[in-house]
């Protein structure tokens, strides 16, 4: 007899197809970029701007959009994000004036798709799964490549063929017609609802009434989680991440080969070796995360993205050149994994989506300023070497903070455990304690206690041992 499938697996496809539509959505406006020049004569940097909003609108939107998903629950952030997502890509369609172009594609699709990310991506997955939690973020996260590898020559062939303002009106369509009903259909914000419990979760089941207590007693805020290192350490980490991956190489990739006698066919192949690995290395990493832990293979993967960056200054022709974009494509995406569990696993379940939020912002601006940089360095010397050597030397500095991270529970004064927590290869397991005086919990001043109980970096942890005794009270007096 067949087992029955855990709801938590038809929620984890409803996402995925969602974060497949609007990142591939999302990323298509380059293509259009061209036929708006040749229609209404917009300079390139005119339309470049609607490009750098959207990425700014993007990265910003992240927190605010996580915190409602925390209070709200992701369900409804994803359902109207979709919907906003799909909108604006029809009113791209329509657009006479340029100001239209910074609004639609700009503003309404940058908000519409940072509302199907990371951020709202991360507190569904961290709700519904407490075993096998990095393999769904994996998942989730390889749909994002995915739908980029899949969206973008699809609008470049409906562009060919019927234009671009058909093409931008058909793509808006097929999102709502499609993840729009996946999403309000099969998407819920919590196992409780569905009077079930996470996938793994061992123990009674809640109820909706006592999951609502739980959210509201154990979310931590921003101003809660800056009050920890392990914060910061997942913040910069992730900094490194937007400057050495999305700022320095899908920047900058296209023109350093064709600075060195690569055709643009070749440079382009090259692209599509890297998203193929890098849709492979996010659903490897997610397994690897359960089975062995976080900290290590995160710190691996940065390790490993900084010798490839400098493998790129030798890269000598097309076979090296493929080869270094396999092994960039295994770790482009394989630290979102890692980054987006450990903050599950540290701050809570109903934390994920505004620190989440947070974390991804910092990728953005890491981002922004690893694509700026780089072509400052070009103009000043003529190349792209030291920029990538910088990019090296940065990853390789992100490697050494992942170590210092410590995959120990933080929580609230008087609040619940924050999360349960992920060992490798087993079902989560609530650890932390909550044995700090109550005075200072009942005059309203947040205290952050972090559990010592269980590191979980080893794949031998031995599940119901005793617990130590929590460590000292954080920013207490």
């Amino acid at each position: 007899m067949m087992r029955r499938v855990h709801p938590a697996w038809l929620v984890l496809g409803a996402l995925t197809f969602c974060m497949m539509a609007a990142s591939g959505l999302r990323a298509v406006f380059g293509v259009y970029i061209k036929p708006m020049e040749a229609e209404f004569g917009w300079s390139r940097s005119a339309l470049s701007g609607a490009a750098a909003v959207s990425l700014l609108f993007l990265g910003a939107s992240g927190p605010f959009l996580g915190r409602l998903a925390d209070r709200w629950g992701p369900r409804r952030v994803i359902t109207l994000c979709v919907g906003l997502l799909g909108f604006g890509a029809i009113g791209s369609a329509f657009v006479q004036q340029l100001w239209h172009v910074y609004v639609t594609a700009g503003l309404m699709m940058a908000i519409g798709a940072g509302g199907v990310a990371l951020s709202t991506g991360s507190t569904l997955v961290a709700r519904w799964f407490e075993k096998r939690r990095g393999l769904a973020m994996g998942l989730a996260g390889g749909a994002m490549s995915a739908g980029q590898l899949v969206v973008i020559p699809l609008a470049t062939g409906l562009t060919l063929v019927f234009g671009w303002r058909a093409s931008f009106l058909s793509l808006g369509i097929a999102v709502l017609l499609l993840a729009l009903p996946i999403a309000m259909s099969l998407i819920r914000n919590d196992p409780e609802e569905r009077g079930g419990a996470p996938y793994g979760a061992t123990g009674p089941v809640k109820t909706a009434a006592q999951a609502a207590a739980l959210q509201r007693a154990g979310r931590v805020s921003f101003a809660d989680a800056a009050r920890v290192p392990q914060f910061w350490l997942l913040m910069t980490t992730f900094f490194v991440c937007g400057y050495t991956s999305n700022g320095m190489v899908l920047t900058h990739f296209m023109p350093h080969a064709l600075e060195h006698s690569f055709t643009e066919l070749q440079a382009s192949s090259a692209l599509g070796v890297m998203g193929a690995m890098n849709v492979l290395g996010t659903i490897g990493s997610g397994w690897i995360c359960d089975r062995f832990g976080r900290r290590g293979p995160l710190a691996t993967y940065y390790f490993l993205r900084g010798l490839s960056l400098l493998f790129l200054l030798y890269v000598w022709d097309v076979p090296s050149l493929h080869v270094w974009a396999a092994v960039f494509g295994l770790n482009y995406i394989s630290t979102v994994p890692p980054t987006t569990t450990l903050t599950a696993n540290i701050f809570g379940r109903y934390s994920v989506g505004e620190l989440s939020g947070w974390i991804f912002f910092a990728h953005q601006v890491g981002a922004a300023l690893g694509a700026a940089l780089a072509g400052w360095v070009f103009e000043w010397t003529g190349s792209y070497s030291a920029a990538f050597v910088s990019a090296a030397v940065m990853a390789i500095v992100a490697s050494a903070l992942a170590l210092g991270i410590r995959e120990e529970p933080v929580h609230r004064v008087g609040g619940p455990d924050m999360a349960p927590h992920t060992p490798p290869g087993g079902s989560d397991t609530p650890r932390g304690t909550r044995g700090a005086p109550r005075s200072r919990a009942e005059t309203g001043v947040p205290e952050m206690v972090s559990g010592t109980a269980g590191r979980s970096d080893s794949p031998r942890e031995t599940r119901g041992a005793a617990r130590p005794p929590a460590s000292p009270v954080i920013g207490g007096s």
